[in-house]
């Protein structure tokens, strides 16, 4: 374990660093598809709620490595072969509009429970100071929202992290993918995933403390 640590140590961090990275990615065009989405649910309109609805349950039900294989392969295929447009994507690319929409998915029902766990009369109140609906979600309701919202924004960010195992099948350079050609070079699996799983392992502990603390901290600022 310790020559592998020393020959494939670096790579190992390296590819650690294209883990987060990617993760990082999906979460942040996440949080842009779970706003829209998640005040979408919010809305008096209806078609906005079925739109919301429709992408939630499609996204949901599409298992991640299918996602993945759909958008690196079948996307590029639609447009090179059917529409005549030639496009190309990266592993990189594919898994962040993947990461993306499923993350974005799940996102947009923490929002739309954020939204909604905020006392209507905020709402009423700020539009009886004669504030819009729209100013009035900006600088009233979501301040608010986003403060219950954050713990589970970070857990939702551990499961994204966990999620970027499954692009390894469509050849992006992250640590499972990395793993798997450091035992094809040692023979040595068990070393290989031990030390992957503890990396994985302290970043998620981590993650998860940073959670539970930012929740404790919420829960004693709301009681003061």
């Amino acid at each position: 374990m310790i020559n592998i640590l020393t020959v494939y140590g670096q790579l190992l961090i390296k590819a650690l660093g294209q883990t987060l990275l990617l993760a990082l990615l999906g979460l942040f065009f996440a949080c842009i598809l779970g706003i829209i989405f998640g005040i979408m649910s919010v809305l008096k309109s209806k078609v906005c709620r079925v739109i919301q609805q429709v992408f939630v349950d499609i996204i949901r039900g599409v298992p991640m490595i299918v996602l993945a294989f759909f958008i690196y392969f079948g996307v590029p295929y639609a447009f090179n072969n059917l529409l005549g447009v030639r496009m190309v994507l990266t592993a990189l690319q594919a898994g962040t509009i993947a990461l993306a929409l499923n993350c974005g998915a799940y996102m947009s029902e923490i929002i739309r429970a954020g939204i909604q766990s905020v006392d209507v009369g905020q709402m009423e109140a700020a539009r009886s100071l004669g504030l819009s609906y729209w100013r009035s979600m900006y600088r009233v309701v979501m301040p608010q929202a986003i403060r219950t919202m954050i713990p589970t924004i970070i857990n939702q960010f551990i499961i994204t992290l966990k999620d970027t195992s499954i692009l390894s099948v469509i050849g992006f350079p992250e640590l499972v993918n990395t793993a798997k050609t450091v035992v094809a070079n040692t023979m040595d699996s068990f070393s290989v995933w031990a030390i992957v799983g503890v990396m994985y392992l302290i970043v998620i502990t981590t993650l998860s403390k940073v959670a539970k603390a930012l929740e404790r901290r919420l829960s004693y600022d709301r009681k003061k």
